[in-house]
């Protein structure tokens, strides 16, 4: 079965669904076969598209996206192989709600780089925006790196 990643924020209007975006190009990219979506901690914007500069920094990057906002549930540790925070504040939100039996890996995602969060750009410029796309493509391509290590070791033990 193919890994999946979902990337959690606060609200799933400007980071997250960024992530979501800039992992499933950058995965197609390098043919790894991921499953991606996202999802925020807090309800307060459910239902609506992403913010306005996060569409446009990802179509400035040639990066499709489409998504409509939505909360994290019970089922998402079920669900997917890892559940990536964007930084500190949310993994302790999801840390309370994941349940004893969840297998997935969950840990902020700039720990497959630098241990660092993803500033949140929603009340700054679009400068805000161009960096945390930066951050997510070194994310992606870190998380990516250990998928691929992952499933090269496991095939040679298989063998």
């Amino acid at each position: 079965m193919a890994p999946s990643a979902l990337i959690v924020c606060l609200g799933n209007i400007c980071r997250s669904p960024m992530g979501e975006a800039v992992l499933r190009h950058v995965a197609k990219e390098r043919g790894v076969d991921l499953t991606v979506d996202s999802a925020g901690t807090a309800a307060y914007h459910t239902g609506e598209e992403p913010d306005e500069r996060t569409v446009a920094t990802c179509r400035k990057h040639n990066v499709p996206i489409q998504h409509e906002a939505r909360q994290v549930t019970k089922q998402d540790f079920d669900a997917f192989t890892y559940v990536l925070a964007s930084d500190e504040a949310n993994l302790r939100n999801l840390e309370r709600i994941r349940p004893a039996s969840s297998k997935a890996v969950l840990k902020l995602w700039g720990s497959y780089v630098d241990n660092r969060s993803i500033p949140d750009p929603y009340y700054g410029g679009i400068n805000g925006f161009e960096k945390v796309y930066e951050q997510c493509v070194r994310y992606s391509n870190a998380l990516l790196d250990e998928i691929q290590s992952k499933a090269s070791t496991d095939q040679s033990s298989n063998l």
